[in-house]
């Protein structure tokens, strides 16, 4: 610890007096680099051999083929399977073997973009890129000083402009919380709408319904230009299977609809081990890929060529309580063999991050969502939702969360860039200046590189113990509370064309005015 301080010290005194103010200053955005996705230069890590992923492919063909999938309230679907030569009782539908893959590998696209306002944010999905979201979905809120509460449009729009100004987050997402004052019946053309106005990233529509997929559509259409959106993804969707094995018409008319508009969709069993699929992890597999397969299938089938991915929400439940549990070794080992099998199928993979069962930002949150968030990272998955915030198993978006996750993010990026071989950083010429038993911390390679050569997390406190107690003894929580303050203070509006804003603000008024305000869906 003496000599840990003795260098920090030493540091200090040869740094020029410009770098020693800036090494103080808490690191912002706009001295942090920031890119639109990550580009992993590591390969990923597979668990299963080419005779697991034949077996596992099998197995779900099998599922296809004898038991069959649900397609509720939709003759549409029923109609477009029949003709592609399934079976049809009811509305259940039986799949011969091997035609979803054969469709899915015929058509659906290995790799596409979607178009963010800013083209500088725009996103790769496919390949080696990831894409980090922000959590979905929560009707709860946390934060330190309120405690847990109801979320509220103003909390939707905090953490929208709070995920702007984060640089190691790439998407500005879609129902970062549900703001339950609003009628929810339209409540989603206010969240379509605090994305576009209060953000420049992509983000993703609304999601239950085919009208609400449509009114993502056509507010996309007043943004970007209806030209533009015809030819070009600029909205994203998830399309959740109830597992098991069926899929509603709320899920399939959105899935429908972005799939005639040419919008990507993400097919997504949400699943948890032993409650809604078999509590083994090859089992569930097998029923995750079947129900994957079928929904890309049916993309395939309303638009060959939409942009489509694997989905893969698979989790593990206590078989003591009941709950879902998270950062489980068999919730790492369903991501990776997921990941397989989608480069199997040629599509990319959609999955989760850093889930948390935790009520608290505390010690058991990070330690679920470093893992979730690393085996996603590992598995090649290409857009990884909930990557921040995300409690309590999905019921609440934490604020202080949102913050210390956010230094996840960044270090799973930094790691996921592998090792700069460079010249620079290989130091030969350091090494050689420097000499035996010297120190580095007065060298000029040393002051050339010291502020970007190890990656600098905004949450953690690396002072002295004396330094940290005279401070105030804050915990990772309190200074990620104080921290998503300072971060929401330093928003800067990306401003939105008027005449665009005022045509998108029309648009929401006639929606509004055709039906009455419901509290349901």
């Amino acid at each position: 610890m003496v000599f840990v301080n003795r260098c920090a010290n030493t540091l200090a005194m040869t740094a020029p007096r410009s770098s020693r103010r800036r090494r103080s200053a808490k690191t912002r955005p706009d001295d942090t680099a920031r890119a639109p996705y990550i580009q992993r230069q590591l390969g990923t890590f597979n668990v299963l051999s080419e005779a697991g992923l034949e077996q596992i492919e099998a197995n779900a063909d099998i599922i296809l083929a004898d038991t069959g999938m649900e397609f509720q309230d939709d003759p549409e679907i029923l109609t477009l399977f029949a003709d592609a030569g399934c079976d049809i009782d009811g509305t259940r539908v039986r799949f011969p073997p091997g035609l979803c893959r054969r469709l899915i590998t015929a058509t659906a696209p290995a790799q596409f973009q979607q178009h963010a306002r800013n083209p500088a944010n725009t996103i790769q999905l496919g390949g080696d890129a990831s894409v980090l979201c922000p959590a979905w979905g929560p009707p709860f809120v946390h934060d330190l000083d309120r405690g847990r509460r109801y979320a509220s449009h103003q909390d939707f729009t905090d953490l929208v402009k709070l995920h702007h100004t984060l640089p190691w987050l790439h998407h500005s997402g879609g129902v970062v919380c549900e703001p339950v004052d609003l009628p929810a019946n339209k409540r989603h053309l206010d969240m379509l709408y605090g994305h576009i106005r209060h953000s420049d990233r992509a983000f993703m529509g609304a999601f239950i319904g085919a009208e609400r997929a449509g009114h993502a559509i056509d507010m996309a259409k007043i943004l970007f230009g209806e030209a533009f959106v015809a030819e070009n993804a600029v909205l994203y969707c998830v399309s959740n299977t109830n597992a098991p094995l069926v899929m509603d018409s709320h899920m399939s008319g959105a899935l429908k609809t972005y799939a005639k508009a040419g919008q990507p969709v993400a097919c997504t069993p949400w699943v948890l081990t032993g409650a809604m699929s078999p509590a083994t992890v090859a089992g569930t597999l097998a029923q995750v890929l079947a129900e994957t397969m079928a929904a890309m299938a049916l993309t395939q089938l309303v638009r060959p060529g939409a942009p489509c991915l694997m989905g893969s929400f698979a989790s593990t439940m206590s078989m003591k309580s009941g709950a879902p549990t998270f950062g489980t070794p068999e919730a790492g080992l369903l991501v990776l063999a997921a990941g397989q099998l989608a480069r199997r199928l040629g599509v990319p993979l959609h999955t989760v991050g850093t889930l948390s069962a935790s009520k608290l930002p505390d010690g058991q949150s990070q330690q679920e969502a470093t893992w979730g968030l690393m085996m996603s990272l590992f598995a090649g998955a290409n857009l990884i939702n909930h990557a921040t915030g995300w409690l309590e198993g999905g019921l609440v978006t934490s604020f202080e969360k949102t913050m210390l996750d956010h230094d996840i993010c960044g270090k799973v990026g930094r790691f996921f860039d592998g090792i700069d071989m460079s010249e620079n950083a290989q130091a030969m010429e350091a090494i050689a200046a420097t000499g035996p038993g010297q120190h580095f911390l007065g060298s000029e390679h040393t002051q050339a590189n010291f502020m970007s050569a190890l990656f600098r997390p905004w949450t953690p406190d690396d002072n002295s113990f004396e330094q940290w107690q005279a401070a105030g003894e804050k915990d990772a929580g309190t200074r990620a509370n104080a921290l998503w303050k300072a971060q929401l203070d330093s928003y800067s509006d990306p401003g939105l064309d008027p005449d665009i804003d005022a045509a998108l603000l029309d648009y929401i008024a006639a929606r509004k005015a055709e039906v009455p305000d419901r509290e349901y869906f």
